[in-house]
């Protein structure tokens, strides 16, 4: 029996991705190559990640993408200097191209004012020694990839610009020569500035919504401070930390890898990645993360996962697949894109030969049929999906919702059932004390002096809960554990005892609903302390907010009946219980069948079948591997809200999706009978073509605050 070979994976950087065409060239062609399984675009960082057989090289993936069309290099990491040098080259061509159109313009002044004969020659020729130039450097973005896509048999959106461009500088340098009466170096250089400004924009827009990731991973230190197994301690790259190695971090430094706090005591500020704004309190046993900073008091860290295995740089890959789902609307974007090539040509064609057929003369027709070229790009439907995914996912990860596929927006809103797992999910998933704690200083200090001495559950809920509210664990002595009871020690004179009801003398009678442990000192009454899985902080509120969006939640659960049922009171919601994976598949399939599309809410390995199964899934950043893995979005911290909070984000963001698509079309029904009409000149074509773009980005901007 042969098993698959192992698959590995590479990623390229790609100059001249300019629209949803070149993506599909991509995604299409590279499959093609023998040994290669997939490939799939990112539009956002200009790259594409090949899934291919061991044997396939790098050199000749990069060969491919060349034969398609394209410039790439493999990719190592960005630099700042790279990410943004397309920025700068565009911005460049356009301080060009705008120099160029204002002088070019001022000359055309006395032309417009009625200079005649031998003037108006003396200032087209003067505006063609500004032009001719000024268009060879600032055009290059454009003829480039038009060149490079013609050259291997195949068009982009570039080839009609720049056929526009070189025609309208053809006519007007040939009505120079003859000394006619019209020239079009004004609008040249006018159509060369507006469409690089609507590029630029563009790419600075991509840049700037990417930049969310990049500005996550550099807020992981350089550099840490590292103690040797001797004591000594030595400056390293954060890159070359090691699980097992302890860092030293002082009270206000960023953590350089993820670790458990081995000394120390102090508070986080794990906003970077939770969205939270309040410190958490951190003490021994605590974990930490990159990039998350110690505010009030030094600590030892010992390393479980340093550089490319820290969660932060999870979150980072994560995202770097976010916004290219394959949803329905980005297939729809795809398929007109590829239409518009072969569409655009002919209608210029049409035009020009009709003109002509009409009695207009050579210049009036191809005047037309460059506005055709130029006024046709669908530069806005392609961008109409991918900028919305982006800036809706920037959103969302600010506010601590991690999206795994832009596509899963689209399910999400969709959604219109929502089950939710208890435990984990509801609640947080671990012992808290619920009632009958000492209040006296003294008496807690001395139980979190206990409870930090055993490793039983009860007492590590114990010692978190103290610790979290400041309390000081008092000098108890001659501490011993004693299995299946519980811990004793001394205390000044007294014998302190932490454990079972009976052992340490307290009347039983506690409720059955909780577990319960006692506490006590000497011969004084004890303290019967019961403890629970308590709900998520918002819970309520965010179950209210789920209704508000037209939801019935539904629990489920594998607990007992009386703790679901009493957690369904609390919230408000109908619960089942002594749930296993299969019932809770059942249940899924049970909505699905009736046409409904759920969205399910899960942490453990038992959910992960039902969350496979669903529509949609969410789950806690606490929640398992496996959770993390099926689910679709993933959201930190110990609130439910982010649920609700993605469910308004998506439905906002389909409608802002649906709005660009109907900008788009309408752009296009309006404008282009205009141009065939004889109606728009180039110039007007070049400010209605960039206009659509930025109206759409700008429209898709308005989603920078959809997470609240």
């Amino acid at each position: 029996m042969s098993t698959a070979a192992p698959l590995e994976t590479s990623i390229f950087t790609v100059d001249g991705l300019r629209c949803a065409a070149c993506i599909a060239k991509l995604e299409k062609g590279l499959p093609e190559v023998s040994g290669v399984t997939s490939a799939r675009v990112n539009f956002t960082s200009k790259r594409v990640r090949i899934e291919h057989a061991a044997n396939v090289a790098d050199d000749e993936l990069q060969a491919a993408i060349g034969r398609l069309g394209f410039s790439a290099q493999p990719f190592v990491g960005e630099s700042e200097v790279s990410a943004n040098r397309e920025s700068r080259m565009l911005m460049t061509a356009l301080a060009v191209a705008g120099f160029a159109a204002m002088n070019v313009m001022l000359l055309s002044v006395s032309i417009w004012s009625g200079a005649d004969g031998a003037t108006r020659t003396l200032f087209h020729w003067l505006s063609a020694a500004i032009a001719l130039p000024a268009v060879a450097y600032a055009g290059r973005p454009f003829f480039k990839s038009a060149w490079g896509a013609l050259r291997h048999g195949r068009t982009n959106m570039d080839v009609p610009i720049s056929i526009g461009v070189i025609l309208t500088l053809s006519m007007s340098l040939y009505e120079t020569v003859i000394g006619g009466a019209h020239a079009y170096f004004d609008g040249v250089t006018m159509l060369l500035f507006f469409l690089l400004a609507g590029r630029f924009l563009d790419s600075a827009m991509r840049v700037r919504a990417a930049d969310g990731v990049a500005a996550l991973m550099r807020r992981v230190p350089a550099e840490v401070l590292v103690r040797r197994p001797d004591g000594s301690t030595e400056q390293r790259l954060a890159a070359e930390l090691a699980p097992g190695m302890r860092l030293l971090i002082a009270a206000g430094e960023r953590i350089g890898a993820d670790g458990v706090v081995e000394t120390g005591r102090s508070s986080v500020d794990r906003s970077l990645v939770t969205g939270e704004s309040v410190a958490e309190a951190v003490t021994v046993g605590d974990t930490v993360l990159a990039g998350t900073i110690n505010l009030s008091g030094p600590l030892t860290v010992r390393v479980t996962a340093a550089g490319e295995a820290t969660i932060v740089a999870d979150i980072a890959r994560l995202m770097e697949t976010a916004t290219q789902g394959k949803s329905r609307y980005v297939r729809i974007a795809d398929r007109a894109s590829r239409l518009y090539a072969p569409a655009v040509h002919t209608l210029a064609a049409l035009s020009l030969v009709g003109w002509l057929i009409a009695g207009a003369g050579l210049h009036q027709a191809l005047t037309i049929a460059v506005a055709v070229l130029i006024i046709t790009c669908p530069c806005a439907l392609g961008l109409a999906v991918p900028i919305a995914q982006v800036v809706a996912a920037g959103a969302l990860m600010r506010a601590g919702i991690l999206l795994k596929d832009g596509s899963a927006l689209e399910r999400l809103a969709a959604a219109d059932t929502v089950l939710l797992d208890k435990t984990g999910t509801v609640t947080l998933g671990h012992l808290t004390p619920l009632d009958g704690l000492p209040s006296a200083p003294v008496e807690r200090g001395v139980l979190l002096a206990l409870a930090q001495a055993s490793r039983h559950p009860l007492s590590m809920a114990l010692a978190d809960t103290l610790g979290r509210a400041g309390v000081i664990a008092a000098v108890v002595t001659d501490i011993v554990e004693h299995p299946g009871l519980g811990v004793e020690g001394r205390f000044g004179n007294a014998l302190v005892r932490l454990g079972r009801l009976d052992w340490v003398g307290a009347a039983e009678g506690a409720t059955q609903a909780h577990a319960a442990a006692a506490f006590g000192i000497s011969d004084a009454p004890a303290y019967v302390m019961t403890f629970g899985d308590a709900l998520r902080p918002d819970a309520t509120a965010a179950i209210e907010r789920l209704r508000a969006e037209g939801f019935t939640p539904r629990l489920l659960s594998g607990d007992a009946a009386a703790v679901v049922e009493t957690i369904g009171d609390t919230l408000g919601i109908d619960g089942s219980a002594r749930m296993d994976p299969a019932d809770k598949c059942r249940i899924v399939d049970e909505f699905a069948a009736r046409g409904r599309k759920v969205l399910m809410v899960g942490d453990g390995l038992n959910d992960g079948p039902a969350m496979k199964r669903a529509f949609v899934a969410m789950a806690p950043s606490s929640g398992t591997d496996v959770s993390q893995l099926v689910a679709d979005l993933v959201f930190f911290g110990d609130k439910l809200m982010p649920v609700p909070i993605a469910v308004a984000a998506a439905r906002r963001t389909m409608r802002v999706v649906r709005q660009n698509f109907a900008l788009a079309i309408g752009y296009n029904v309006l404008a282009v009978p205009l141009a065939i009409a004889g109606q728009v000149t180039p110039l007007i074509a070049a400010l209605a073509m960039s206009g659509s773009s930025l109206i759409v980005v700008a429209n898709a901007l308005r989603l920078r605050g959809v997470a609240r």
